[in-house]
């Protein structure tokens, strides 16, 4: 049976950065991603602007060269393309991982040897397969699971957790919640492109973190109505046309109403805009110790190794609930650690 050194999960920026501190190493590893490389930022909004310069991206000592202060999300997919071809990696694309376990012992095997992962795949044709590694790096950021509002129609065509682009918006009555970075720059771009947005926010204001050139622009749009906002509001039903709103202040922001009392808006589309989290139970199903309230995995600060041995997390995936704490900009360093960690074991 044939098995790889190791295996790496996500072709996000730092999956691509843990493969480089690898091959400069000679360990043999495989990214595997079931979507497009960086398929994250693939799926960012079109029009996106990260928040970010350029040479807080780069990976594997090559330059992010943009003409703007801050590079945009055509220009991230470019470069993370180029540093794939520079350093010829090795990923394997559009190919999922169901499942991650190890092998089990075989009669007379000390409790210290070390056991093979069994990583079960699956091609987008519908192909599964049993890859084998001695260790296993999962990269696979959050952006795949959003937070979900639980509530009565949250699974209607007409409802997203992602936005792309404006256009298909035009003259369309949009019901946009959150009040945070993606949010507030979609209700710009949509109200831009001619669609009717209205704002729903469950705190009093906009986040603080909200990009310094998108949070006044968005304020002032609100305030001369160009954009409509409910704020301390949240929703508790979406239906085909409408949404149904409620406030969670004990004085609402329309006149005359009290706590208990709902409302209704008018919708043709509604973007829960509302965060992600990396998805817990795949880590379990993995063994790995997943905090109960943080969502934060186990795992040793200075290795990044899980509570299973030989089982390393890099990038975003280590945040749990606390998305605000690891970025591309530090994310993009684990991989070097792990590396060093993997490299010294396979000696």
């Amino acid at each position: 049976m044939s098995s790889r050194d190791v295996l790496i999960v996500g072709a996000g920026p730092s999956g691509l950065a843990t493969a480089i501190a690898l091959q400069k190493r000679g360990v043999d590893y495989l990214v595997l991603e079931k979507g497009a490389l960086v398929d994250g930022i693939q799926r960012f909004p079109t029009n996106m602007v990260f928040f970010t310069t350029p040479e807080l991206m780069e990976i594997g000592g090559v330059p992010l060269t943009t003409p703007y202060d801050k590079p945009t999300r055509a220009e991230a997919l470019q470069y993370y393309r180029k540093v794939t071809d520079a350093f010829q990696l090795n990923v394997l694309l559009h190919e999922e991982v169901l499942s991650i376990a190890q092998e089990e012992r075989l009669a007379g095997e000390a409790e210290s040897d070390p056991r093979l992962f069994v990583v079960e795949t699956r091609s987008r044709l519908g192909v599964k397969r049993a890859r084998h590694a001695r260790a296993v790096v999962l990269a696979m950021g959050y952006y795949n699971k959003a937070n979900m509002l639980d509530v009565p129609g949250e699974d209607l065509p007409h409802v997203s957790h992602y936005y792309g682009e404006a256009h298909s918006f035009y003259r369309q009555r949009v019901v946009v919640v959150g009040g945070k970075n993606s949010s507030c720059e979609a209700a710009l771009e949509l109200y831009r492109a001619g669609a009717h947005v209205t704002l729903v926010h469950r705190g009093p204001s906009l986040g603080d973190s909200v990009k310094y050139w998108v949070k006044p622009d968005v304020e002032n749009r609100i305030r001369e109505g160009a954009i409509a906002a409910r704020f301390n509001t949240r929703v508790v039903e979406i239906r085909p046309t409408e949404v149904v709103l409620e406030s969670t202040a004990e004085r609402s922001l329309w006149k005359g109403s009290s706590a208990e009392e709902r409302v209704t808006l008018p919708a043709d589309a509604v973007l829960l805009l509302t965060g992600y989290h990396a998805d817990p139970d795949f880590l379990r199903k993995a063994g790995v110790q997943v905090d109960a309230q943080t969502l934060m995995p186990h795992h040793d600060q200075a290795t990044f190794e899980t509570n299973v041995p030989n089982l390393f997390i890099a990038g975003g995936q280590l945040a749990g609930r606390r998305t605000g704490t690891v970025f591309i900009e530090n994310g993009r360093f684990h991989g070097e650690q792990i590396a060093k960690v993997i490299a010294q074991r396979l000696r």
